[in-house]
């Protein structure tokens, strides 16, 4: 944490010393307060409030995951306006995976020791509801302890359309056949006139909500997000993160939340700038101290750059997300960063920060905790976890 009499002089600069307060006595910060810290010129005070807050959950450590990406195919019947992803049957670079070479994904990614697979992809127009069941029981098959993270809520909508059932007799048998969580793409913005404007035809902001609800009532978990630094306000975002907190208050079933910075590339959007790296590290802060009921708060290297990611760990971060492997939803939108990290650049990241490196699983539990520095010599060329514990993905 910072140092205290740094604290206090920021602080009195900057007129947050209330809401430093309320924060140190295990108080709720208020929608006002979340806007005044969106709005404050002073991102240094706002980090050190974020700070503690961190600090009081997740102490010194720092995590992240041996993951890989997958996405089974880009087709997509929606045209969202910010997404450089989707692509329609016309489209010459548009592709879809067959079962099998989705498996001979997995075991690829096995071997460099991962221990999810997260799995996403468009709203395809003519693949059945078989296909997706049969991907999950082939996955699961290629290997029983692999964490399936798949499919965001539209994702889960359209699947539910295409078996004529509801969303919860669809996220049954999906349970049932290998799926253990959901991700949290998808969310954007709320706020239906800026949804409307960057998403026009995608789920409503009540529809993402709900189906996250009924899948924590079957009692699965996932992650949750927010797009920001496009056309939406601080109020907007502000609005964003209060129905997420209320959706935890009920079920307590979110995991973590990612914050995602827009990229402005190969999209309709009218926004040619990513947000600032200032604007990225408030992001994260605020969400910090607003969801005050989520354990972990992640810095997305993929979207940030690394470094800033780094920064991001001293205001409010307490997870890196993961080494990902093959990553094309950012990069196709314009992202600049590796198309993955090895395990050992992940736990180098961290410890350069002063943090403690702990190698996560999918529900942020701890698998290796790396209180000393490795030897590197003794990590696989792919830096996996491979022969630094025998079964990493059954924890």
């Amino acid at each position: 944490m910072r140092n205290r009499i740094a604290v206090n002089f920021l602080l009195k600069q900057s007129g947050l010393g209330d809401i430093y307060e309320k924060v140190a006595a295990g108080g709720r910060i208020t929608e006002e307060e979340a806007l005044r810290l969106f709005e404050s010129k002073d991102i240094n005070a706002v980090g050190a409030v974020a700070d503690l807050a961190r600090a009081r959950k997740n102490g010194n450590r720092a995590s992240y995951i041996v993951n890989a990406y997958i996405n089974y195919s880009n087709y997509c019947i929606l045209s969202c306006q910010f997404c450089a992803f989707a692509r329609k049957k016309r489209d010459a670079d548009g592709f879809e995976l067959s079962t099998g070479e989705m498996v001979e994904k997995a075991r690829a990614a096995l071997q460099l020791g991962v221990t999810e697979l997260h799995i996403v992809g468009g709203l395809h127009p003519s693949l059945p509801f078989s296909y997706y069941t049969g991907m999950l029981r082939a996955l699961r098959a290629a290997d029983a302890r692999l964490h399936l993270k798949c499919f965001t809520a539209i994702e889960i909508l359209h699947l539910a359309w295409l078996a004529k059932k509801t969303a919860r007799q669809t996220l049954i048998e999906l349970k049932e056949a290998g799926l253990d969580s959901l991700t949290g793409g998808g969310a954007e913005i709320f706020r239906q006139e800026v949804r409307s404007q960057i998403a026009r035809g995608k789920e409503s902001a009540e529809e993402y909500l709900d189906v996250h609800r009924v899948w924590h009532g079957l009692g699965g978990r996932s992650t949750c997000t927010m797009l920001y630094g496009h056309v939406e306000s601080p109020a907007d975002r502000v609005d964003h993160l209060r129905r997420l907190r209320g959706l935890q208050d009920e079920t307590g079933g979110f995991t973590g939340f990612v914050p995602l910075p827009y990229q402005p590339d190969n999209n309709r959007i009218g926004v040619k700038t990513a947000p600032t790296g200032t604007d990225a590290l408030r992001t994260i802060a605020v969400s910090r101290i607003f969801l005050d009921n989520f354990d972990h708060i992640t810095a997305y290297w993929v979207g940030m750059g690394l470094k800033l990611a780094q920064t991001a760990l001293s205001y409010g971060a307490d997870d890196l997300h993961g080494t990902i492997l093959e990553e094309h939803i950012f990069h196709m939108a314009g992202a600049r960063t590796p198309q993955s990290q090895t395990e050992m650049e992940m736990i180098r990241a961290i410890r350069e920060t002063g943090r403690t490196p702990v190698q996560r699983n999918s529900f942020y539990q701890p698998i290796q905790v790396w209180d000393a520095p490795p030897e590197e010599e003794s990590s696989p060329a792919g830096g996996s976890p491979a022969n630094l514990q025998e079964n990493p993905a059954s924890v």
